[in-house]
């Protein structure tokens, strides 16, 4: 898609890799920075803050950017408590229908929220195009490749991985010799790598990151960066896998160089 792109920044990595990626690419960019979540570096680009409940304000600020996509990316959790939340006028319209949705599981929250910009006028775009620079290719990326030893356990990973995804709370699964040795919480894919630890007889097992089966993929594709190959290696684990163009990697070479450098393979796996 052309034309200027706005951007929905929530917390970590991704939505500064977008910006760099369609810059790369000749887009422009214009980014609403979430109070408190957004990176500090997003206010280098075309930007505007605005708080988690201020529909308004953040549909004021594209539609002054003249942008006629919006792109959300990010690390935004569901509050615990939406009564703290201060919406503007314009955004309270909205607030009993998204909260409605926030009872029914994080993609029907999530579906709610595009809804509202849409009936605004904007073009949803997904994070898998508004990035397309990111998305991990089919195939082994760098070096290391899986053995046949390492079948079961990336069979098993994603088998594991989508059970979780059907839970609508994570997207993450890790298996060793076969069996399921972690799997993804709502404190997310470092917290589990954290609890694995390292098989005595050296590296084995794999970290599978998939799409929740049925998911909008326009939002909340899986990502995985430099920290999630470092912490791969730390657990003893020979590999990671995810669908091709279903997963999102930030810093590409530099994460295959860590895998090179760690010894660990990257695949891309079909959707199915």
């Amino acid at each position: 898609m052309s034309g200027r792109l706005g951007l929905i920044a929530g917390g970590g990595g991704l939505p500064g890799a977008i910006a760099a990626d369609c810059a790369s690419r000749g887009r422009e960019v214009f980014i609403v920075r979430l109070k408190g979540l957004a990176e500090p570096g997003l206010a280098a680009f075309p930007s505007a803050e605005a708080g988690l409940a201020e529909l308004g304000k953040c549909l004021k600020a594209l539609k002054t950017a003249r942008c006629a996509s919006v792109c959300f990316a990010g690390v935004v959790r569901r509050p615990d408590d939406f009564g703290a939340l201060k919406p503007d006028l314009s955004a309270l319209k909205y607030m009993p229908g998204v909260i409605a949705a926030a009872r029914q599981g994080d993609d029907a929250l999530l579906r709610a929220i595009l809804r509202v910009f849409e009936r605004e006028g904007l073009v949803v775009e997904g994070v898998g195009a508004a990035g397309a620079g990111l998305r991990l290719g089919a195939g082994v990326s760098g070096r290391m490749t899986p053995s046949s030893e390492d079948q079961a356990d990336i069979e098993a990973a994603v088998a594991a991985a989508r059970d979780v995804g059907r839970t609508d709370i994570a997207q993450g699964a890790v298996a060793r010799a076969g069996r399921i040795v972690a799997r993804e919480g709502l404190g997310g894919t470092d917290a589990m790598l954290a609890g694995v630890v390292p098989a005595p007889d050296g590296p084995r097992g794999v970290l599978a990151k998939l799409p929740k089966p049925g998911q909008d993929r326009r939002v909340d594709l899986p990502t995985i960066g430099i920290r999630t190959i470092e912490r791969a290696a730390a657990a003893g684990l020979k590999g990671v896998v995810g669908e091709a163009d279903g997963l999102l990697v930030v810093d590409r070479a530099a994460v295959i160089q860590a895998a090179d450098r760690l010894g660990l393979f990257v695949l891309g796996l079909p959707a199915s």
